[in-house]
């Protein structure tokens, strides 16, 4: 980071409302305006897929179901919403990742000073994962060359940018790994997923935001805790979904959950700040056979007020996870993920 992009990331936190001053404070829920992060954007000609879906070619976005939306964070006196961008916005660099409807950058700065002005913080989300990353379209199979680094690096000038230069850029990063990407074009691991991170993690800082991340590639890599950065906010994330619970010490010692949980303890004990994440999603089966997921983030409020430090514990994510589903659905489980949260924080 130069002085002057230092200086200037400062004063742009001076001036920023006074959110999240101590630790617990951050009260956040993830919603999406893009939703091309689940599946293949493919090279022009290309009509068919064997493996994943298509992404859509055109916005998927109503904004009065947004409205409602933020009516209930404010309702539920959340402080905070992770966006996830996409194909959302036509970014004024890279204007060709724009799908038909794509809104203009004025309407993203105008909608972030309006939601800034109701007491929510609007942090950005692009998530860099070789797992989700469709809305790159053709960047995404560049991985690793100098026009991915080059757009990259435009795009997340532009959000800080639309944003209005905020504390935060969460660049996703979570299942980057063989299991989600069967059949996918581009995929790195190893060596090259260490350097595109890290590169990652120093062009976010120089456009004078901190970089926040899922944190999942720690579940089955030990050396990830000592060489992660220790600028990075961590979003380690847990959902229970095999109701195999918190407690470690009667959990199996080749339960699917342990090293999940266990990722909380460990990057705790190295000195990260966190942002634990729950959700009241659960697969489309246990949908189907009327299973939800209600549990979790309370369950998950109580294992780290009990077991992380204060002054690293940061706040809480509630990550709803509502897709495609039809509007009634979609306000359902959105609103049910909210509520969750504000009970397990006690408000």
């Amino acid at each position: 980071m130069t002085r002057r992009s230092f200086i200037g990331g400062a004063a742009a936190f001076a001036a920023a409302p006074a959110f999240a001053k101590k630790p617990e404070d951050i009260r956040g829920v993830l919603l999406h305006w893009g939703h091309n992060m689940w599946g293949e954007s493919l090279p022009e000609g290309v009509t068919k897929i064997t493996n994943g879906r298509l992404c859509n070619d055109h916005l998927k976005f109503d904004d009065a179901l947004w409205q409602k939306l933020v009516d209930h964070l404010l309702l539920r006196k959340m402080n905070l919403v992770v966006i996830d961008l996409g194909e959302f916005p036509v970014y004024p660099s890279h204007p060709e990742l724009a799908v038909k409807g794509s809104r203009s950058p004025d309407w993203v700065r105008t909608e972030v000073r309006r939601l800034k002005k109701l007491g929510l913080e609007p942090i950005p989300k692009l998530n860099f994962s070789t797992a989700h990353d469709a809305w790159l379209k053709e960047y995404g199979r560049m991985v690793t060359t100098k026009p991915y680094y080059a757009a990259c690096r435009d795009l997340i000038r532009d959000a800080a940018e639309m944003f209005d230069h905020p504390r935060f850029l969460h660049i996703g990063y979570d299942e980057e790994r063989i299991s989600h990407q069967k059949g996918f074009q581009c995929i790195r691991t190893d060596e090259v997923w260490w350097h595109d991170f890290l590169w990652f993690v120093k062009t976010v800082e120089d456009a004078g935001m901190r970089p926040w991340m899922w944190s999942d590639y720690g579940w089955k890599h030990d050396d990830f805790v000592t060489k992660c950065p220790k600028s990075v906010i961590h979003n380690n994330w847990y959902y229970d979904e095999w109701l195999e619970g918190f407690d470690l010490a009667s959990m199996k010692p080749n339960a699917k959950s342990r090293p999940l949980v266990e990722l909380y303890l460990k990057l705790d004990k190295a000195g990260f700040d966190q942002v634990p994440c729950a959700s009241n999603w659960c697969s489309s089966d246990r949908r189907k056979a009327g299973v939800k997921n209600d549990a979790c983030m309370g369950n998950l409020v109580k294992f780290c007020r009990a077991n992380l430090s204060p002054e690293h514990l940061k706040g809480f994510l509630m990550a709803p996870w509502a897709g495609d589903f039809d509007e009634k659905e979609f306000l359902s489980v959105n609103f049910a993920g909210i509520d969750q949260l504000a009970a397990a924080l006690g408000s």
